[in-house]
Order: C-alpha cells, then structure tokens, then sequence
C-alpha cells in the first residue's frame, strides 16, 4: 500500500513517536468519534498497555493523553498553552476540547496503566472511552500506536495483517504509477522505467498532490529538522526526566568549532561532527521539543544528522537534492515499515535506529550520483548492521541509550553509503532478506528488550 512521504516524517512533538505523539493522535481521533456520533457524553476514561503502560511515564504517555483528550495535536502543539491546560485539568477534573462539551476526566482516577498482558494487536495499546452521566459507557474504541506517530484503530489493525498476508490486496489498493511492496520490485521497476527511486516516489506522490506542493512539504521538514539541530547545538542544561542527563551536544560542537583549521585535528573527528548533529537532535526530542519523526521521534536525529553533515562537509552538495534525499529515504522507510516494523516495542530498536540508518544511507547514496541498485545495497549494509538491536531505554526515558545511539546510527548510514558506492550494486544479502530477518529477529526477541525498560540497560544502569 502507497505511503506518503509525508505520512512517514511527520512535524511532532518528542520524546517519543509512538508514546507520546501516537496517543495525542489516538485521543484526537477518538474526539472526532464523538464529534460525529449521536451521544451525549458526559465524561472519558482511558487506560494503557503494553509498553504504552512500562514505560508510559517516562515517554510522557499520561500527559500526551491528557493533552489528546483536551484537544491538543502534535503538528500544532503549543508548549505554554499545554502546560496551563495540564494545570487546569489537574485542578478541575475536567477537559473542554473543541466541538465537545465539557467533559469530566480526573487523570488520577480516569487514565489507567494496565501492567498486565498487552492487548492482542500490538505492543502498544489503548483504549478510550466515553461515559453518560450515570459513568456507564456509551462509545469506546482501542487504538494501536504502532511506530512512527502511526495510529489504528483494532478494526484497521486487523485489515492492515490482513493486506500484509497478501500481497495482491496490497497492490490492488495502491493507485500510484509505482506501487512496489518489495525492493525487488522496487528495482525492476526503476530498471523498465529508467527512473531513479526518487522519481518513481515524486510520481507516486502526484497521484496525491502537486509538485508545488510536494516541493514546500519538503522544504518544510528539512526546515524543521534543521532548525533542531541548531536548537539543539545551541541549548544546553540539564536533560528532564531524573537521570540527570547533560546535553553534551552545545560543549561538543563548540570544541570542534574550535578546532577547525588546525591541522592538529585526526581525520575521524568528522564523525564527532556527524555525532553531535545526532545528538543535537535526540536531546531536544528528550526535552520534548519539535522534531519530525524519521521514521520515529527515537531515531528522529539520524536522518537530519547525514543531510547536515552532506551539506556542510562533502563538496558538490546542494540544498536543491535534499528533496531527492527525503523520497529516497521514504521509500526505504516505506518497505521497512509494510514488511517488518518501525516500532520499538514491536522490533526493538533494529526497526527504529536501523531503519533510520538504512534510509540515511539510500538518501545520502541517492544524491551523491548513485544508481538503484546501489542505494538499495547502501540501505542493505546500514540495516543489516543493525539487526538485533534491542531497545532497553534507562527509566523509559528516550535519552540512555537511545541519544548517543542515533549519533552512531548516522555514522554507520555514512559509511554504508561510501560502501555501496564503490562498488556496482551487486551483493550478496538483498535489502528484502534483511528486513524479513529484522521481522523475524523482532518477532523472537524476549518482550523485555522491546520497549518495556524490563531488561538490558534499563535493569543494569542505576535509575537515578
């Protein structure tokens, strides 16, 4: 099924994808549900589970749905505004969101995290309900938060397996000139039109919207990211939360700024540089800043790091190719998303950090001159050298490992592209091969390394 370039980088909030922008969307959902609906409600409930409950506090969960159930959204949200709203619900046990009434909702009482096993759809559920006045329920619906802001409802989930057994309905419902499920017919599709991945993912996009169109929404995420890199680079203090992290990217970028010129300065520093544009990005996504999910908010600093360090660093680079860079990317993200996952608490961090590599490494292959079937082998190295990656953040707090992992994720996507490039395509492993062993290494690795802070890192680092 065709997925939009602007479906897979998305204008959030951090610090998480899937536990804090999911829910908000979850919540804004589920109040057009009753915006629509014959009912006269009176109050709400929500409850969470799976890894939207282990490690809910500590990606912000309760507030996003706090926030989500009062009106609030991730591409337009307002950090002041927030905060005062969050205090007047809090005091009055009550949410007015737009179009609504007001409504009851006590977060003490009325949002529940359910410590016990996961709802059958995904790892990260929720369920939100809307009550009379006698408290019974008159309207509730589950919803999926499933990587990358993404959010079904059960029914959608179910329909979402089902086209993903058969590959036939997904091609049926695919209107776009260039509806490809697979890298290989990726490739052979690039090969019988003559077209870069790029283009064929401009034509699919035009099924949709214009080319003007197209062109601004992407200048617009690159201006996003760009700018938190720089917010990023700029801010420093101490990191919320209680592990008492420190921004190390402002002390870093000042260092290396320092050092320009002087011939003293080792070869490999450029990956410092590399590093703290990752890292710049990663630590405003754990303050809870602005980011665009690439693919999700935990690998958010990936992505922008090798733009960045392209434009800054490799002569020939040009503003004007990072729209060739964000289709490319998309479009690997695309097939890592239809075929195995994105999400943390469903992969691990192979399917957040490793995806994000792997469509760096196509995007930078792409813009420096290569052919399709070397950026295909450049996703390919960069994802398959992240297979097995757990996800095991310290506390719940998207900041241990999950920052200094995206300044290493942007390395390896760097080094994955020259690979690729120096050679013809031809490879062993294909990028399909590697992302059906991502599923399956997903799908057999132990619940605790997926998002729930239960094991790895998260039990051996002290949380405080």
């Amino acid at each position: 099924m065709f997925l939009s370039v602007f479906d897979m980088f998305k204008v959030g909030i951090g610090p998480s994808s899937s536990h804090t922008m999911g829910p908000m969307v979850a919540a804004a959902r589920f109040l057009q549900m009753l915006r629509d609906s014959p009912f006269h409600p009176k109050g709400l409930r929500a409850s969470l589970h799976g890894s939207l409950a282990f490690t809910g506090i500590g990606h912000a969960t309760d507030r996003a749905t706090i926030l989500g159930l009062a009106g609030f959204e991730p591409a337009s949200y307002d950090a002041v505004k927030a905060e005062a709203a969050l205090d007047a619900i809090r005091a009055e046990k009550m949410v007015t969101p737009p179009g609504l009434p007001p409504l009851a909702f006590d977060p003490a009482r009325d949002l529940a995290f359910d410590y016990g096993p996961a709802l059958p759809g995904h790892a990260n559920g929720m369920i939100l309900a809307a009550t009379d006045a006698q408290g019974d329920v008159i309207l509730q619906e589950t919803f999926y938060s499933i990587g990358g802001g993404f959010v079904l409802t059960a029914a959608e989930q179910a329909t979402a397996k089902e086209v993903a057994a058969d590959p036939r309905k997904a091609a049926a419902r695919s209107p776009v000139p260039y509806p490809f499920q697979t890298a290989a017919e990726m490739l052979a599709m690039a090969a019988a039109s003559g077209l870069t991945i790029a283009r064929m993912k401009r034509a699919n996009e035009r099924h949709f919207r214009t080319d003007a169109e197209i062109d601004a929404g992407l200048a617009r995420l690159w201006q996003v990211m760009n700018d938190c890199i720089n917010r990023g680079l700029e801010t420093g203090g101490i990191l919320p939360g209680g592990l008492k992290v420190r921004r190390r990217a402002p002390g870093i970028h000042a260092s290396l700024l320092a050092e320009r010129g002087l011939n003293l300065t080792p070869p490999h520093t450029i990956n410092d540089w590399m590093s703290t544009y990752a890292m710049a990005v990663n630590e405003e996504n754990a303050a809870g800043g602005q980011v665009v999910t690439a693919p999700t908010n935990g690998a958010a600093g990936v992505m922008p790091a090798v733009i960045r360090y392209w434009l800054d660093h490799v002569p020939g680079a040009t503003p004007s190719r990072i729209g060739d860079f964000l289709l490319t990317a998309a479009a690997i993200g695309g097939l890592c998303k239809h075929n195995a996952s994105i999400s943390g608490a469903e992969c691990g961090c192979q399917a957040e950090v490793g995806s994000a590599a792997a469509m760096a490494a196509a995007g930078l292959a792409a813009v420096m001159g290569g052919t399709p079937e070397q950026v295909e082998n450049a996703a390919e190295i960069a994802l398959e050298h992240h297979l097995g990656m757990t996800c095991d953040p310290v506390k719940g707090l998207v900041q241990v490992p999950c920052i200094e992992r995206n300044g290493l994720g942007a390395i390896k996507a760097v080094s994955a592209a020259s690979l690729s490039l120096r050679g013809d395509g031809q490879h062993l492993v294909s990028l399909d091969a590697c992302i059906e062993t991502m599923r399956q290494t997903g799908h057999d690795m132990h619940e605790k390394y997926k998002e729930t802070s239960l094991g790895g890192l998260a039990v051996n680092v002290p949380n405080c």
